[in-house]
């Protein structure tokens, strides 16, 4: 997120994209909600009738898949009427010319035709965004959760760089993490291709930099992401495999091909709280501390880093992550870091090595924390408050670089054999797959198991009753739903929430993804459906 969260209230426009927040991000949502109070505009765009979209000035509700279109043509209108901060994009963007040609011929009568959202509403909306001077994009995995992710992106920062909402309070760009330390996982460097703070793997210095800090030379080649160790995973190419808190046979898409390799790797360890789906078929589970069982950060979707303290100790043998990593280096014979034997180190110590090699978190440390509460990166100095809002007199690269990005359909769509459009996520009462809100018999009588929506003219096509049983297809598997007939969702378009093993909705989705980042299109894929 470029912005705190606590901006939210004083924004005058929010544009809420790809993103059920009221149920997805309820706390996000009460915020959004007092601005509206306050008089802010709110646009929402979502395939779904969500409960913010009840709220909102204006609902753009585009098929799903098709946010390229509509938001070039956003561009489109905002660019031809003027309504553009050329004075911003002379001076703090490049690429300006290549942008404006992309969508040159993406008017909204265009986008119309592919999205179905009226042309009257897309010049609005682009209208009401750019010419409002607090205004701020919120998106999440309704956005990133497409084979074209990455160009949704792109035409969102697009956006923002053309009208100079960026570096000011309540505006940017600000995508909305999904789980409560998933940014400080980014930040730590958990991905294939970054070091800490950011650092790509393949930039010499930043290898020298934690080289010297680590006394091991880091190696420059990039890993595999996630999309691609699971395709490693179908085609034989891992051997065995570590699953930190992550239950991938209901998790990831296309699951009935990983049920097979996952039984064939010579090794599957599983690091977890509870016996997941997948932790059913490891060699070796290992017993997971949870949050309140141990001491460490969480860093939030506004880039805070916090405190976490243990509240109670860890049962029976379970361990903090930390310590099960390092105990597993040194039973594999790594040399410890700096002489400091691994076991003996602290989550402090930890932070305080991760934080030396970048000045984002250079002037963060839990001594810091203890005394003045939560920071927000980049904090380069020990004296230095933290950064509410990003990119400040300027984008933080020198200057902002906008894209141009071709319209892509998704990998899958409709036709006469699979005649319906899927699409999944999340709801209120559940978290992911559901492996700790199942536990509770309070969120299991709101929803008891899954269930599909379907638009009404659907429900009575194909001979479906509300409260009835459905079986759910797709090129990939099938599954028995509950039928829940609703408007919620369009004509041919139904819709599945995630979170439930016994009926996988990723039996379903397929398993392309984004050539960027590797995130899966679980938002669109061809189904069918029929009574049960």
């Amino acid at each position: 997120m470029t912005n705190a969260i606590s901006e939210i209230r004083d924004a005058d426009l929010l544009f809420v994209i790809g993103s059920n927040t009221t149920e997805a991000h309820p706390i996000i949502a009460m915020e959004m909600k007092r601005a509206v109070h306050r008089g802010a505009k709110l646009i929402v765009a979502d395939p779904r009738q969500t409960w913010l979209g009840g709220w909102a000035d204006l609902h753009l509700q585009l098929w799903p898949g098709t946010d390229v279109a509509l938001l070039s043509a956003m561009a489109h209108v905002i660019l031809a009427e003027g309504l553009q901060d050329q004075g911003y994009i002379d001076t703090h963007t490049e690429n300006f010319e290549a942008v404006r040609a992309a969508v040159a011929d993406w008017t909204p009568a265009r986008a119309e035709a592919i999205t179905g959202v009226p042309a009257a509403d897309i010049a609005a909306a682009a209208r009401l965004y750019a010419t409002t001077p607090r205004a701020g994009i919120y998106y999440t995995l309704g956005i990133t959760e497409h084979t074209h992710g990455t160009d949704n992106v792109f035409c969102l920062s697009n956006l923002v760089l053309l009208t100079g909402h960026l570096g000011q309070r309540s505006a940017g760009l600000n995508p909305l993490r999904g789980q409560n330390n998933v940014q400080g996982a980014n930040d730590s460097g958990a991905t294939p291709v970054f070091l800490p703070g950011y650092q790509r793997v393949d930039d010499p210095a930043a290898r020298a930099r934690y080289s010297a800090i680590w006394g091991r030379e880091v190696p420059s080649a990039k890993g595999l992401n996630l999309n691609q160790m699971m395709h490693e995973l179908r085609d034989g190419g891992l051997k065995a495999m570590l699953v930190i808190g992550e239950d991938i046979l209901v998790s990831e898409p296309d699951v009935a091909g990983l049920d097979r390799a996952v039984s064939e790797l010579d090794a599957l360890i599983v690091v977890d709280l509870f016996m997941t789906e997948t932790a059913k078929q490891a060699d070796v589970v290992l017993p997971a501390a949870a949050f309140a069982e141990k001491d460490g950060t969480f860093t939030n979707s506004e880039r805070r880093v916090q405190r976490v303290r243990q509240a109670v100790p860890p049962p029976g043998q379970a361990r903090p992550d930390w310590q099960i990593l390092a105990a597993l280096l040194e039973r594999s014979g790594v040399e410890p870091v700096r002489g400091v034997a691994t076991s003996a180190l602290t989550p402090a110590q930890i932070y305080e090595e991760m934080a030396s090699g970048t000045d984002k978190f250079a002037g963060i440390s839990h001594a810091r924390i203890e005394r003045e509460g939560g920071l927000q990166w980049p904090c380069p100095t020990a004296d230095h408050k933290g950064t509410d809002f990003l990119h400040q007199g300027g984008p933080m690269r020198g200057k902002g670089l906008l894209v141009p990005v071709n319209y892509r359909p998704s990998v899958e769509r409709p036709d006469a054999d699979w005649p319906l459009c899927l699409s999944t996520g999340r709801t209120l009462y559940h978290y992911n797959v559901a492996t700790q809100t199942k536990r509770e018999q309070g969120l299991l009588d709101r929803h008891p198991g899954c269930f599909v929506e379907v638009h009404p003219d659907d429900a009575s096509r194909y001979g479906l009753r509300d409260g009835g049983r459905a079986e759910v297809s797709t090129r990939r598997g099938a599954i028995e739903v509950d039928v829940h007939v609703s408007e919620r969702v369009q004509l041919g378009m139904i819709w599945l929430p995630m979170h439930f093993a016994e009926a996988r909705a990723n039996l379903l989705t397929i398993d392309a993804g984004d050539e960027v980042t590797g995130t899966a299109e679980y938002k669109v894929c061809a189904a069918a459906i029929a009574p049960r």
